[in-house]
């Protein structure tokens, strides 16, 4: 492994510990050593035990000392500390800068005058839409990528920046960050926010178990059209009027098994039992045949309560009841005659063995 010298250096003038210089690591490791009249050989005899942090590194125990005609003795370490160590430096030094320049000039927060700021009528300063500085408002989403394929569309370059562009299709307030796409069948959604994109995200505890966490709440009863729009943006969604197989699991157990929940006695009246989760059978590329097992874990009559196993196609009608109930406008655009919202383009279909002809998965 190759090492790196540091220290100590001839003509290194002694500094004292500032704000500004709160690292310098080389200096610091000279100075901890020549303290010890016996050098780094002795220092670590006396301090077995004791932690030499810099930068989270305990430099002491990858120092080597090499003496030099008996007498010059130098120290090294291996040279990835060595570029850690300056990193940490470098970002400490500018940390400092910045919060002293902050501190010294409480103006720079509001400039008193700068290039596309016009003062307003009562002396403020406004930014300017025609000023150097300003940042363009992302655009509102118009359904410029449906029907497109993620796997060609993320090899497209410029994809990103093109996603940025506009704002979040779901909360419509914050600029897209992810191209949100449907895994089952593969087409684009929208694109949305990083919040929302996590918040739409199933909460896998395993590949096939999901825990039905608070979060559905806002899902499926809270905010629930703005959701069903949105993931029926996906053509095989709408055609099917279903859900991908997770989110359709942990609606079967927020939704359809709400009441067979078990509940206990609380401070207000009854509180759910246990956690909920949603477990299911077979392969997600041929849904059809899975089977949805709803249970609560750590519940006083069972660890694990099954409260009930449902088959997928019994999930997929019982969702379609509930959406024409719940999201009449999202149930009307999703029914299966209407097909004028998919690609003109077929595209390829694999076989589900468990039933009759084909599907879109």
């Amino acid at each position: 492994m190759s090492k790196t010298r540091v220290g100590p250096f001839r003509g290194a003038p002694g500094q004292e510990r500032t704000e500004e210089t709160s690292l310098r690591w080389r200096r610091r490791i000279t100075a901890e050593l020549q303290r010890e009249s016996g050098g780094p050989a002795r220092a670590a005899r006396h301090g077995v035990g004791r932690p030499y942090h810099l930068a989270g590194i305990d430099w002491r125990q990858m120092l080597v000392e090499r003496i030099h005609d008996g007498t010059r003795r130098t120290w090294w370490l291996p040279r990835a500390v060595v570029r850690l160590l300056d990193a940490a430096e470098h970002a400490e030094t500018r940390w400092a800068h910045t919060t002293r320049t902050r501190r010294t000039s409480p103006a720079a927060t509001e400039p008193a005058s700068r290039p596309g700021r016009a003062p307003a009528a009562d002396g403020r300063q406004t930014t300017s839409p025609e000023g150097p500085t300003a940042s363009p408002r992302p655009r509102p989403y118009g359904r410029e990528l449906e029907g497109q394929l993620y796997s060609v569309l993320s090899r497209k370059p410029g994809t990103s920046r093109r996603v940025a562009e506009w704002a979040c299709a779901v909360c419509g307030t914050a600029s897209a960050a992810v191209l949100d796409h449907c895994h089952e069948h593969g087409y684009v959604r929208a694109p949305v926010c990083q919040s929302c994109n996590t918040l739409e995200r199933p909460d896998h505890l395993y590949s096939n178990d999901i825990r039905v966490a608070n979060r559905y709440t806002r899902l499926f009863d809270t905010d629930t059209d703005d959701w069903l729009r949105h993931w029926h943006r996906c053509p095989g969604c709408r055609v099917r009027t279903t859900l991908p197989l997770p989110h359709l699991a942990a609606w079967t157990a927020h939704i359809a098994c709400r009441s067979l929940r078990p509940t206990h006695h609380a401070s207000r009246g009854r509180k759910p039992c246990g956690v909920l989760r949603v477990s299911w059978t077979g392969s997600p590329q041929a849904p059809r045949s899975c089977l949805l097992t709803v249970a609560v874990d750590c519940c006083p009559s069972g660890e694990h309560r099954v409260l009930a196993r449902v088959p997928y196609r019994e999930a997929v009608e019982r969702f379609r009841i509930w959406l024409a109930e719940t999201a009449p406008a999202v149930a009307a655009a999703a029914v299966p005659d209407r097909l004028d919202g998919l690609p003109a383009r077929p595209r390829p279909v694999i076989v589900d063995t468990d039933a009759e002809g084909t599907a879109l998965f």
